[in-house]
């Protein structure tokens, strides 16, 4: 009998200082667009997903550039002092971690199944509203 080899997630911040691997595949996948996921990634949501914490290590920089900012009681957001990359969240007690997608860099298949926190959703933003998209940025 064969056995299917085990999922191993790896992700990493924008300078490459501080990385992370998870034994499995990314849990539900969701958009959130509370105030301080906004305001902590400065866009209109934050694309995240749960993992089991016992699957979750750092990999490279946690005793270097990981910094902890406690942004609601008992949730501290995990990032890099260099780059500001917004890596991980967790409760204190909580079974599972909240990957912040942006940083992740093995491709998934998972695709996201909800908005939430749509009550605190940016003016600016509706994800109903279509717009057009470019392979690259801008033209001009």
């Amino acid at each position: 009998m064969t056995q299917t080899p085990k999922q191993v997630l790896s992700g990493s911040c924008l300078c490459g200082s501080l990385a992370y691997e998870v034994d499995g595949s990314a849990g539900p996948i969701v958009h959130c667009h509370c105030v301080t996921c906004r305001k902590a990634h400065g866009s209109a949501f934050s694309s995240v997903s749960n993992v089991p914490r016992a699957s979750f290590r750092w990999t490279r920089g946690q005793h270097d550039v990981l910094r902890g900012y406690e942004s609601s009681p008992g949730k501290t957001r995990h990032f890099c002092a260099k780059c500001g990359s917004h890596i991980m969240a967790e409760r204190v007690g909580a079974a599972t971690v909240l990957l912040r997608l942006g940083c992740l860099d093995t491709p998934i298949a998972e695709t996201p199944v909800a908005h939430i926190w749509r009550s605190d959703a940016a003016s600016w933003y509706d994800p109903k509203v279509s717009v057009p998209e470019h392979q690259d940025g801008f033209p001009r």
